[in-house]
């Protein structure tokens, strides 16, 4: 009956630790491999957040080598150089990651050839198409680092931002500018076409700055961050009025003052710079918190599902514990144990004389106990004596 008992205990024990164990281990899996995905999510956007701010330089590096260029400077400036080398470096560091390479390589032979483009115009498109081919890499680093579907509302806004908008903004401002200066130097049959893509240049700066405005007010609507709103405000006021200063130099209704408009640009440039800058820093902060709270989680996961074995173990090793105690606790059973009450009073000490060697039938059981020597001689020769 105890050994039934015992298996069906240890029956029972091993149906409950399976019980436990499964699901914890189910939920164990799914809690770690969310986390893990989320973190390698996570880490690819900060890797972008890396090369975007390597970017940022080269836009402003890019707009001043094409306004000096149609001016007549041969040298593009140090600036452009400077970018080259550090886009270049993010490049060489995260380009497999990001999948970046084969551009950056068409895009940096691109921006060695300019230099040796020469006339106004020849410049002015040789620099377009650099431009353009720096917005694509800007927008690729966005996909391919998945930074375009980040679930948190301030982020997805503030990649919006730095992403597509300013450096589209910056780029347009820039043609802007140099649509402007184009304008008088050439002949008046020259003129209508370089006129009309001025001020296609003047709708769509409006657009893309009215879109940044939009996207960094959202970012600071939906975060949660302490510094996001106080960092960005005075950056993008600052911004919206080298704007506002770019359009009244542009007077797209009469004619472009390219004097207010130069130095406008440059105003717009740093302050874009500036904003770009904050964007980028706020950005990744947001990720590192976000990768703080990943790393919390499992190690939350990770002491749970440790106690929860460790219960377990306790639960199977404890009866055996137990019953080895019990056990020792025992003292060894007397010798005759297990024989019967009859035996045991018969064989005591003290019950009587066994049987007698020269009796085949043993002892009577009213044999009287024996008080001496009672020898049937001596009591004749005692009854004589009387006599």
């Amino acid at each position: 009956m105890n050994s039934r008992r015992t298996r069906l205990g240890s029956a029972l024990a091993v149906i409950l630790t399976v019980l436990v164990l499964v699901p914890t281990a189910v939920l164990f899996g799914r809690v770690w491999t969310d986390t893990s995905d989320k973190r390698n999510s996570t880490e690819l956007e900060k890797k972008g957040v890396e090369y975007l701010s390597a970017l940022t330089p080269l836009v402003s590096a890019l707009a001043e080598s094409q306004s000096t260029g149609i001016q007549g400077v041969s040298e593009p400036p140090e600036s452009l150089a400077a970018a080259v080398t550090r886009v270049s470096a993010a490049d060489a560091k995260l380009g497999d990651d990001l999948s970046t390479k084969p551009r950056w390589a068409d895009l940096k032979d691109k921006i060695s050839k300019l230099p040796k483009v020469t006339g106004a115009v020849n410049i002015l498109n040789a620099h377009v198409e650099a431009s353009d081919l720096t917005l694509a890499l800007y927008a690729a680093v966005r996909r391919n680092a998945e930074l375009n579907r980040d679930p948190d509302g301030d982020i997805s806004n503030l990649q919006q931002a730095v992403a597509i908008d300013m450096p589209t903004t910056v780029t347009r401002v820039n043609r802007m500018g140099d649509y402007a200066n184009l304008l008088q130097g050439l002949p008046a049959a020259s003129r209508p076409q370089v006129q009309a893509q001025f001020a296609h240049e003047v709708l769509t700066v409006q657009d893309t700055v009215k879109q940044l405005t939009e996207n960094l007010q959202a970012a600071v609507d939906n975060t949660e961050s302490d510094t996001l709103s106080g960092s960005l405000v005075s950056a993008l006021d600052s911004f919206r009025r080298g704007v506002e200063a770019m359009n009244r130099g542009a007077n797209p209704a009469g004619t472009p003052n390219a004097a207010t408009m130069s130095t406008a640009q440059t105003t717009l440039q740093t302050a874009l710079s500036n904003l770009a800058g904050i964007t980028l820093k706020e950005m990744e902060r947001l990720l590192d918190d976000r990768l703080g709270s990943l790393d919390y989680r499992r190690t939350e996961a990770v002491i749970m599902g440790a106690l929860a074995l460790l219960l377990v173990l306790g639960a199977l090793i404890w009866p055996a514990f137990t019953r080895r105690r019990e056990a020792e606790a025992t003292p060894e059973r007397p010798a005759g144990v297990g024989e019967s009450t009859r035996d045991v009073a018969l064989n005591r000490p003290g019950a009587g004389p066994g049987p007698s060697p020269g009796s085949p039938y043993g002892a009577p059981y009213n044999q009287a106990p024996g008080y001496g020597d009672l020898d049937p001689t001596r009591r004749g020769e005692r009854s004589g004596a009387v006599r």
